[in-house]
């Protein structure tokens, strides 16, 4: 039974919070262990060029998210681990792509529209500040997804058309170069409606974007401890009942909780439990998951040497699959090696000269004649003369549709051959 492909991208771009951890990487990890699925999982570096000029900020975001997952339990052993800029024949595939895509498809990609909208509303040239990597992203994408055949792409609901274009590009490349084969997978969207979703300090979605995330690694657990105590609140005193769906301290230790702890912290917020000590519970609970993880970080990026090694090997493993998987997208658009099309050429060739064959040939009387000669040339039925190539057409058209040979005045037997010798050679042509 072939197992099912599974592609995630990471885009390195920021230092992985908590809301990261619990809305994708722990589903992430805990799905790369299903004996039924070929995980790849990739740092799409190439993609934080897009976002992102600051050389540093890529440079340390691709060590800190190479070392959280890895620190989270991803096992480089058993799942395809990679950067994106380390498979040089992703950019290759995305201008095969590029090649096939419509422009068109492009002008309806969400990010672009949203820039044109955004520069419309201030009064701007509608492409101000839009960059091709901005606006050809999807083809990127779209090489991400094809070049391993994925068969399912984990996406939060607005990355979906992405998914849909990808389809569509390498539909258009099948019909074009497919030739009757399909190079292409096309992909699915996954997904998935229970991924938590944690509050950030003001009750907001966590999220870089507002600058209300809880650190995973960062500043190790002083730093989790303080941030902590920073989470909203109301103003209800020690031995007040507080209201435990109205804070997000609950959801924040639900992710990390047992049933029954869980339970245990709601009846304690209802029964009057401090802010401070419910602060310093759900710290405790956390710091319970997190600092083993915590550890194993901080040793991996202590050791880059190490992270670069795992990664060099997750890139020799996909480019095992990449690099074959080009050369065969090349050949069918014709970027072929001359030897190979003159390779090709004489092989069809010898293959059409080993068949039986039809002859047809005009003698010097001006009639039209046909002969069947066998795999060795040798002659196996002679036709007399016909008026002009088209009778001698239809007759030998007659002779291939019917499969069967019977005594006639337009053709007869070599000498030596049976009926049964000519009616294989027929058998052949079918």
């Amino acid at each position: 039974m072939s197992k099912t492909r599974v592609l995630t991208g990471i885009t390195t771009t920021g230092t992985p919070h908590l809301g990261n951890y619990v809305g994708a990487i722990r589903p992430a990890v805990a799905a790369s262990r299903s004996p039924d699925v070929e995980s790849y999982y990739f740092m799409a570096d190439y993609h934080a060029l897009i976002k992102c000029d600051d050389p540093a900020r890529i440079a340390r975001s691709r060590l800190e998210i190479a070392a959280t997952w890895l620190a989270c339990g991803l096992d480089p052993e058993t799942v395809y681990f990679y950067r994106q800029s380390d498979i040089p024949e992703i950019p290759e595939l995305t201008w095969l792509l590029t090649c096939v895509t419509a422009k068109g498809l492009m002008n309806r990609a969400h990010a672009y529209k949203a820039s044109v909208d955004a520069n419309t509303a201030a009064g701007e040239d509608p492409d101000a500040g839009v960059t091709m990597g901005l606006y050809s992203y999807p083809i990127l994408m779209a090489a991400d997804i094809l070049m391993f055949n994925a068969h399912k792409v984990p996406v939060g609901r607005d990355q979906i058309q992405h998914i849909e274009m990808a389809r569509d590009v390498g539909a258009r490349f099948n019909h074009l170069f497919g030739a009757g084969r399909d190079y292409f997978t096309l992909p699915e969207a996954a997904t998935e409606e229970s991924v938590a979703t944690l509050p950030g300090l003001d009750g907001r979605k966590m999220s870089k974007s507002y600058d209300n995330t809880v650190p995973l690694f960062d500043g190790g657990a002083k730093k989790l401890k303080e941030t902590i105590a920073r989470i909203v609140t109301d103003s209800r005193l020690p031995g007040e009942a507080k209201d435990p769906d109205s804070t997000a301290l609950m959801p924040i230790f639900t992710a990390f909780a047992e049933p029954a702890e869980t339970a245990e912290f709601r009846a304690a917020l209802a029964d009057g439990l401090g802010w401070g000590d419910a602060k310093q519970r759900v710290f405790e609970r956390l710091e319970r998951d997190i600092a083993p993880m915590r550890a194993r970080y901080e040793e991996l990026i202590a050791q880059p040497g190490r992270i670069e090694d795992i990664l060099q090997a997750g890139a020799q493993r996909a480019r095992g699959i990449a690099a074959p998987f080009l050369a065969e997208l090349r050949s069918a658009v014709g970027l072929r090696d001359f030897r190979t099309d003159a390779a090709k050429a004489k092989t069809a060739e010898t293959a059409k000269a080993a068949k039986p064959q039809f002859k047809q040939y005009r003698e010097n009387d001006g009639r039209f004649y046909f002969k069947l000669v066998d795999a060795e040339q040798r002659l196996l039925l002679q036709s007399t003369g016909f008026d002009s190539p088209k009778l001698a057409g239809q007759r030998i058209a007659e002779l291939r549709a019917a499969a069967t040979f019977a005594a006639a005045d337009d053709c007869a037997l070599a000498e030596g051959v049976g009926a049964d010798e000519v009616e294989r050679a027929l058998a052949e042509l079918q």
